[in-house]
């Protein structure tokens, strides 16, 4: 019912997230674009067919959107780290009402993309974002140039990894996404050209 879509770092600005995607995997991310129904603009890179990451940020030039912002970002402070990820579904009516936690579907738009989302009200996640953000593209997803970044594997910390994990286990099948108990925390696990890296 569902796939891994992509993972979101959280920053205080693009270039602040940039810097911190080439520090940790060797790599310069790509280009992205805005999101106006939430005032936040990103860029991206891809992790092979399917899959990529991105970096997000509050965009100063945008207007306040008049609600909160999605993945937390109306609260993040400090470094950048991977704030969210991502799953994608082709049925995001149906898995909202079989986990309502995950907010309600919104609708997007840039460019050629559509697509829906769902946001809770307060832009916050469960298990401090652990609780995987769910998408449903009404176009085809975005395309990559292949970079020979793939994901390995994505840790999930969380003091609750009692309650994450069956969730997550119901979620999604892929057997690279590990709940594991600890300091709240999303690890990725990403080979790249220069060998093994990780991303947190």
């Amino acid at each position: 019912m569902t796939a891994f879509d992509h993972f979101a770092i959280a920053a205080a600005t693009l270039d602040d997230g940039a810097a911190y995607v080439t520090r940790h995997l060797g790599q310069r991310i790509g280009p992205g674009g805005g999101h106006a129904l939430m005032g936040t603009h990103n860029r991206l890179s891809g992790l092979g067919p399917g899959e990529y990451f991105e970096v997000i940020a509050i965009d100063p030039d945008a207007p306040a959107p008049g609600r909160a912002r999605w993945f937390d970002l109306d609260r993040r402070a400090g470094p950048p780290r991977i704030g969210n990820w991502i799953l994608r579904t082709d049925d995001l009516d149906a898995l909202v009402a079989r986990f309502p936690q995950a907010g309600r579907p919104l609708e997007f738009v840039r460019g050629a993309f559509r697509w829906r989302m769902a946001v809770p009200d307060d832009g916050i996640l469960p298990f401090d974002g652990c609780f995987p953000a769910l998408i449903q593209w009404d176009t085809p997803a975005p395309r990559f140039s292949d970079e020979g970044l793939r994901l390995t594997g994505l840790t999930l910390r969380h003091p609750n990894a009692e309650e994450l994990g069956p969730i997550v286990a119901e979620l999604t099948d892929d057997s690279r996404i590990t709940v594991e108990t600890g300091e709240r925390a999303i690890v990725a696990s990403i080979d790249t050209p220069d060998g093994p890296r990780q991303i947190g």
